[in-house]
């Protein structure tokens, strides 16, 4: 009886909505990186930027886009996976942060960013990026913790 393992826990209603609103919100990263890299100006221009922020965001270095791709590409695996019921999710999610991490201070550290990326709404919008990839990841280690995924 000693080799049989526990049958996995019921999968919470919270869990479906959860992983909903994370693969939508993370899916708008993924269009907004994909979109940057397809047609930059257009896009940007789109958004609201101005000729001083779409000239900042073309001398980006290649490295950093890598990282940018990591934290979106990886909050998205994160969310089907939290779907599927993976551990994997949690995983994802962290690495995720990694790539948001270095993104982040490479660009407000960085003197050559135009002031008008420092405003208010940009802030303000870095840090609802920051607080749902931190639930994100939160929730899915708690729903590992409990056995939820695995």
């Amino acid at each position: 009886m000693d080799n049989l393992q526990s049958p996995p826990a019921k999968t919470p209603a919270h869990l479906w909505a959860v992983g909903v609103i994370s693969l939508l919100w993370n899916s708008f990263g993924c269009i907004d990186y994909t979109m940057s890299k397809l047609d930059p100006v257009g896009y940007m221009q789109s958004v609201g930027m101005g000729e001083a922020e779409i000239a900042y965001m073309g001398t980006l270095p290649a490295w950093l886009s890598v990282f940018w791709a990591i934290g979106v590409w990886g909050s998205l695996l994160g969310s089907i996976l939290l779907l599927m019921r993976s551990e994997w999710a949690v995983t994802a999610f962290g690495v995720s942060l990694i790539g948001l991490a270095v993104s982040q201070v490479y660009q407000f550290t960085d003197s050559s960013m135009p002031a008008s990326m420092h405003s208010g709404a940009m802030l303000g919008m870095t840090a609802v990026i920051w607080a749902s990839l931190l639930f994100f990841l939160w929730y899915a280690s708690r729903m590992k913790a409990a056995g939820v995924l695995r």
